[in-house]
């Protein structure tokens, strides 16, 4: 029985965490490797994202995240910092100034 009510609670806080979290993807700026590897990076140090992923070829990242910890604006804030453009948000112009050129927007051609 206490097994019973152990799952049925487990259960309950699976269900409730589920509905704080969100999976958005973002088109970005990105150009190569080494952006998937700085957006990427940017996003795992945030609090309450848990997993990010960029797609190169698409320029789209996906992000899971946790609507009680961050919110869209910051996650899409916090890319632009990083000096790519997030959706509407465009890049931050010192974080773009402090991009290898390949990483600027056309640099991509470089590789």
């Amino acid at each position: 029985m206490k097994y019973l009510i152990m799952i049925g609670f487990l259960t309950v806080l699976n269900l409730a965490n589920a509905q704080k979290t969100e999976t958005v993807v973002i088109l970005t700026s990105a150009e190569c490797d080494m952006c998937k590897e700085r957006i990427e990076e940017a996003m795992n140090y945030m609090k309450g994202v848990s997993y990010a992923e960029l797609d190169l070829e698409s320029k789209k990242l996906t992000v899971k995240y946790r609507k009680d910890k961050v919110t869209l604006a910051e996650i899409k804030n916090k890319i632009a910092e990083t000096g790519y453009d997030a959706d509407e948000v465009k890049a931050d112009k010192e974080g773009l100034e402090k991009l290898p050129d390949c990483c600027k927007p056309g640099g991509g051609a470089m590789h």
